[in-house]
């Protein structure tokens, strides 16, 4: 019997019900899928068990030996794979849901940094939580390094503002996390490892432990499954259906969050499932309707976490050596995975617009620059007096005089040998990576871009610290020129990449924020895998150490300085051009390529000698530019040396407060401007909100 029906209707019913079979049929997929790869993860290891003696041990047939190896070992690890890729991959889904950004996740909200400090801080207390406690812990501070984020970015917010706002934020409690792992290396033994997420367990303890906090919160979530959906029409048009906007994404956000923080309590922050794993499943949701709604897509997009991180594990176990699989964390594999979905979603997001509006500065007298550049000089004169007075052997500016004549003491001769170098580290790698973020922030237009945003800093360290940990003996020239090289690449790829649309904020921040990650990705490698000694070593150098540096180290950096400073000072005019826009630049005569090029080219020289003088010292590219155009303007005849002395002026005291104020102790320069830096970008991001 036929059935009529209003047009439009008959169109819609049958892709309804074609669609429970069809994703029913992908769930079933998925489902195979996560279980294929666990049986292959159980077979992987360094004991020569086989699919047979894992059946048997299943059954409890196998000998005592391979039964132990199974049950002990492989089979907690597969589990914990499971329960940690469905955790991460259903908190990536709630979170993107929420807030309507296909980039948010446990990564970019700072959820994984926060709950690693957490854990961090209970580490070094030495006191003995039970693994329930701990990951309470661990849940509050993630979620409160998740409500900071979404607080500064705004819920709905552009892809670039969450992004900056979380890379920022997780830079700043890492460095903190990381200032724990260099002042407690006896307690904290083993972190730096864990932090980079593995999933290798003892026993089922802690799977056991964590799995029902993962019910929970996928219960939870599914509950309100129907009120997120609601959030995607609008909050107005969800607050006139009855919805609280506010209530339903404060539950979800700390839903998505407790998930988060089973799963780094379990193994570690394992990087960027959460942000890849809700991404594989858009495309079919596409095609499937009902994959569409949150009360399908979460547990899908966790069925499609556990896939991941599987795959991960055995890609990780089947590509290097049963004995170096086990000291490789899977997270450095996830954050590779990671970084290059990032550039792959910077090359296909569309741009909200060019770079921000230029801030309203006003333009001091001639006299009143004068006088801030006297003030700053004078400042720094004192700093530098300072740090060459103030350490573990305080000093008189007589034993300085002396020192300077020939005619020091054995005492005051070493004392000075060791710490003078160290200054002039500070003093010029700050002014060169001053400059260089002056120079970025001038050609791309960005008034958020700087030499470690972008990744030019990463790629710098990384091709130093493969120098460091494979040629222990390397000199000061040969490291120089590895930085160099790793900033040369990662600047080719990243700017090259962004270059297409004509270096447009959003392009050009996500490249260079994916471009970090997967440097990051391939320096904790290096560090896992090499011997302690020489992962020491590259640890202290990453925190922007200036520990026992020389003078030759500090000559490579001076020669750039000054090259870079002639550069500039000689190029101003093409700096004040092409800071404004395309057209004015063309209009006048200058060709825009190759002037950008040069530029680009300088800045990059300038990064990576002073990432090899002084190690990785963020912020200072994107802190002193700014805070030099808001005391002297826009020129750059004026931004330029106001830059330089404020570069320096913040590193050479860095420097000095971490060798200080925690004496005999010390930290590197590099933590302590992430500290102060990590809070101003934020202040940044809330000053230019729209």
């Amino acid at each position: 019997m036929a059935v009529t029906a209003t047009p439009g209707a008959p169109a819609q019913a049958p892709p309804a019900k074609a669609a429970f079979p069809a994703g029913a049929a992908a769930v079933a997929a998925l489902v195979l899928l996560v279980a294929a790869l666990a049986v292959v993860d159980i077979t992987q290891g360094t004991a020569a068990v086989g699919a047979g003696e894992v059946w048997r041990a299943v059954t409890g047939r196998a000998d005592a030996g391979d039964a132990s190896v199974v049950v002990a070992s492989r089979l907690p690890r597969a589990a914990a794979a499971v329960l940690v890729g469905v955790a991460l991959g259903a908190a990536g889904a709630a979170l993107q849901a929420v807030s309507r950004n296909v980039l948010a996740a446990p990564d970019t909200l700072a959820v994984n940094a926060g709950s690693y400090l957490a854990l961090g801080v209970l580490t070094v207390t030495g006191a003995s939580f039970p693994l329930l406690a701990s990951s309470g812990v661990a849940f509050a501070g993630g979620l409160a390094a998740a409500a900071v984020v979404l607080g500064l970015s705004g819920l709905g917010a552009g892809t670039v503002r969450l992004v900056l706002a979380g890379s920022a934020l997780a830079l700043g409690l890492g460095s903190v996390t990381d200032a724990l792992l260099l002042l407690f290396p006896e307690q904290t033994d083993g972190l730096y490892q864990w932090s980079q997420g593995s999933v290798g367990q003892n026993g089922f303890g802690g799977v056991v432990q964590m799995a029902p906090v993962v019910l929970f919160g996928l219960a939870g979530l599914l509950l309100v499954a129907r009120r997120v959906d609601v959030l995607a029409l609008g909050d107005d048009a969800a607050r006139g259906l009855g919805v609280p906007v506010l209530g339903t994404r404060v539950t979800a956000v700390v839903l998505a969050s407790l998930l988060s923080a089973a799963a780094v309590t379990l193994a570690g922050p394992i990087g960027f499932v959460g942000l890849c794993a809700p991404a594989l499943v858009r495309p079919l949701a596409r095609r499937l309707r009902g994959l569409a709604r949150a009360r399908a897509a979460v547990p899908v997009a966790g069925l499609a976490g556990a896939a991941l991180v599987l795959g991960s594990d055995v890609l990780l176990r089947a590509s290097v050596s049963a004995e170096s699989a086990v000291a490789v964390p899977t997270g450095v594999v996830t954050s590779g995975v990671g970084a290059v979905f990032l550039v792959v979603m910077a090359l296909r997001t569309g741009d909200g617009g060019g770079a921000a509006a230029p801030d309203r500065l006003r333009i001091p007298s001639r006299a009143a620059f004068a006088a801030t550049v006297a003030g700053l000089v004078a400042l720094l004169a004192a700093v530098v007096v300072a740090a060459v007075l103030l350490g573990d052997t305080p000093l008189l500016l007589g034993d300085v005089l002396n020192w300077a004549q020939g005619r020091g003491d054995r005492v005051v001769t070493f004392v000075l040998d060791t710490r003078v170098p160290r200054v002039l580290a500070a003093l010029l790698a700050g002014a060169a990576l001053a400059l260089s973020g002056t120079l970025v922030q001038a050609v791309t237009r960005n008034p958020l871009a700087d030499p470690g945003v972008l990744g030019v800093s990463g790629g710098a360290g990384l091709g130093a610290v493969l120098l460091v940990t494979t040629v222990p003996a390397a000199g000061t020239w040969s490291v120089a020129g590895a930085a160099f090289a790793g900033a040369a690449a990662t600047a080719a790829l990243v700017f090259g990449l962004a270059a297409r649309g004509g270096f447009r904020q959003n392009r050009l921040v996500l490249v260079g924020v994916g471009a970090s990650a997967g440097t990051t990705a391939l320096i904790s490698l290096l560090i896992v895998l090499t011997d302690p000694f020489n992962a020491t070593k590259a640890l202290t150098w990453l925190s922007g150490s200036t520990y026992g540096r020389t003078l030759p180290d500090v000559l490579p950096v001076a020669v750039v300085l000054a090259f870079g400073a002639a550069v500039a000072v000689l190029r101003r005019r093409q700096l004040d051009l092409v800071s404004l826009d395309d057209d004015t630049p063309r209009l006048l005569g200058l060709r825009l390529a190759p002037a950008r090029l040069g530029l680009l080219a300088t800045s990059v020289l300038l990064s990576a000698t002073a990432v090899a003088a002084a190690g990785t010292i963020g912020f200072v590219g994107l802190v002193a530019p700014h805070a030099a155009r808001a005391l002297a303007g826009r020129r750059h005849v004026r931004v330029v040396p106001t830059a330089m002395l404020l570069g320096a002026l913040l590193v050479c005291s860095a420097d000095l407060l971490g060798r200080t104020v925690i004496a005999p102790a010390q930290l590197g320069a590099g933590l302590m401007t992430a500290v102060v830096g990590a809070p101003y970008f934020l202040y940044l991001l809330v000053r230019t909100r729209r």
